[in-house]
Formats: C-alpha cells, sequence, structure tokens
C-alpha cells in the first residue's frame, strides 16, 4: 500500500482545491520544491503532482514549479495536468518524471494513450475523474456520458501502469475515500488501480490496509497532510503492522 503525497500546483504554489473548484483554494506553500523534499523526508517514497492550470489550459502553466520538485527530491514524481500530446508525454519523461498521468485526453484520444503505454512502457497512467460515477475531464469543468468502468476498460489491454481514481465528489473535503466505487472499479480491470479524493485520517489508512484493499495500488492523500489531520508517521505505522500480519 503505497500513499503518494499529493502537491497541487496553481500559479507556482502547492494548492488544495475543494471539490475541483479552482475558486476555493487554499495555498499551503508556496515552495514546491521545499514540500517536496518535506515528503521525503517525512519517509514518502512516491510523489504525485498535478499542474492545476495547466489541466485547464490544455497545456504546461507549472514547468517551473515542477523542475523545482524534481531538483529538490530524489523519489519518483507522478505529474498529471495539461498532459494531451505526445511531444508533451516525451518532454515530461525525458526530464525525469517517472511516469505522466493522462487524464483528458484518455476520453478524447485512446489512442494516444495506447501509443504512449507502447512508446514508453511502464511509465503512462491513467486518471480517471468521476462526478456522480460518470468520467469529468478538462479540469474537472465538463462531465461526460461515460461511466468510470467503460472507460477503464478501453485500456485493459494497452499497458497502462496504473489508474488513478478520483472521486471529484470527496476531493478536498475530508469525507473519507470512495472505497466502494474505487473497489468495483479494481475488481472491474487488471490495472492497478489508486485511490483519490477524500482521504481524511489514520481512519482511511486502517480501511485501506483490510483484506479486500490488497487489490489496490495505493491512495493518494493531499489536505489531511497539510493540515495535520494525517500524521504520515502513524500510517507508515500502520502499513506496516499490516504487512507483518500478513507475512
Amino acid at each position: 500500500m503505497i500513499i503518494f503525497p499529493a502537491i497541487d500546483l496553481k500559479e507556482g504554489q502547492c494548492v488544495r482545491l475543494k471539490l475541483g473548484d479552482m475558486a476555493q483554494a487554499t495555498v499551503f506553500n508556496d515552495d514546491p520544491g521545499a514540500q517536496a523534499k518535506a515528503f521525503e523526508e517525512q519517509g514518502f517514497e512516491w510523489l504525485h503532482v498535478v499542474d492545476l492550470d495547466g489541466a485547464f489550459a490544455g497545456e504546461s502553466r507549472n514547468g517551473d514549479a515542477v523542475d523545482k520538485i524534481l531538483a529538490a527530491t530524489k523519489n519518483p514524481v507522478q505529474l498529471g495536468g495539461g498532459i494531451r500530446t505526445m511531444a508533451h508525454i516525451d518532454y515530461w519523461l525525458g526530464k525525469g518524471i517517472a511516469r505522466v498521468i493522462l487524464g483528458t485526453v484518455a476520453l478524447r484520444d485512446p489512442e494516444l494513450v495506447r501509443a504512449a503505454c507502447k512508446k514508453h512502457p511502464g511509465r503512462i497512467a491513467v486518471g480517471i475523474d468521476a462526478k456522480g460515477g460518470k468520467v469529468a475531464v478538462e479540469g474537472w469543468a465538463e462531465t461526460s456520458e461515460l461511466s468510470v468502468i467503460d472507460l477503464a476498460k478501453q485500456f485493459e489491454d494497452a499497458g497502462v501502469a496504473a489508474i488513478i481514481y478520483t472521486d471529484i465528489d470527496r476531493d478536498g473535503v475530508l469525507k473519507g475515500l470512495n472505497i466502494p466505487s474505487t473497489l468495483e472499479l479494481a475488481n472491474a480491470v487488471a490495472i492497478p488501480v489508486i485511490a483519490s479524493g477524500g482521504l481524511a485520517s489514520l481512519d482511511d489508512i486502517k480501511r485501506l490496509v483490510e483484506p479486500d484493499c490488497d487489490i489496490l495500488e495505493g491512495a493518494i492523500s493531499g489536505r489531511a497532510l497539510y493540515d495535520g489531520r494525517l500524521d504520515p508517521q502513524e500510517a507508515f505505522a500502520v502499513i506496516a503492522a499490516s504487512r507483518e500480519a500478513d507475512a
């Protein structure tokens, strides 16, 4: 069970949104590099980064901030937000991003996802953001008629490294992860699934280490880490105890 600390970038700063609304952004750190380093020092082994401005613009808007993050941490970084072309994908993977997250383009141009997976094996993730069970795109500004599972199944044989599933209705409001929907998706496809949206406290970590969640690769945590509701060391202790019990 991997816990991915999240850095969401808006105008070069680390922010968290409420329900995906750019107008409801709270700034938690104006130095993304320092935040990335802090997460590494706390013991996290991955980093989840989203260029929020890029998600709306359809191209990178926080490249300088991402560069600072890459320079500050040795941890692998997965990056999403505004990555819509093979040139975008090639650029970021060439810069040292461990894997890119394709969201809007996964719905608009699934063949690009397939081509990217073939060109960059193991380094392409698909971000599926859901509002009421339907796929939302363009920085969550538009909701499609396609269901989460139907979209995910399109990539079953494509070589996608992971699906990052976000429940927008819970994102940034600390309601707890939507475990039932996440498990429904994870059981419907063979692709590893990462849960996102709403992780609120140690109770969520305890839920994630229960046997039925073994199928999940991990979960993303944002606001709960920034405001202190989730203590990293307590979370790691719960995960370690679970591993020992399974050994």
